[in-house]
């Protein structure tokens, strides 16, 4: 039980922090923010598109190793 108060105790000293790095965020300009939102649609999008090529990749190596086991059994 007095593991459970120590974690609460630990908790409490990291709501301040977390308080005021919420209110930073909010006193950010809205052009800030967009150029924030900006940039990370663009790594989603870098990301998907590489994700896309890996799978077509994997894909083909796959089924060209299922075929080499088909032929060898």
């Amino acid at each position: 039980m007095r593991a459970h108060y120590a974690e609460i105790a630990a908790m409490r000293e990291h709501i301040p922090r977390l308080r005021s790095g919420l209110q930073y965020l909010l006193q950010e300009e809205g052009q800030d923010l967009v150029e924030y939102a900006f940039v990370i649609a663009l790594l989603a999008l870098g990301a998907t598109a590489s994700l896309r090529s890996l799978a077509g990749t994997l894909d083909s190596t796959f089924a060209a190793i299922g075929t080499v086991l088909a032929t060898a059994a």
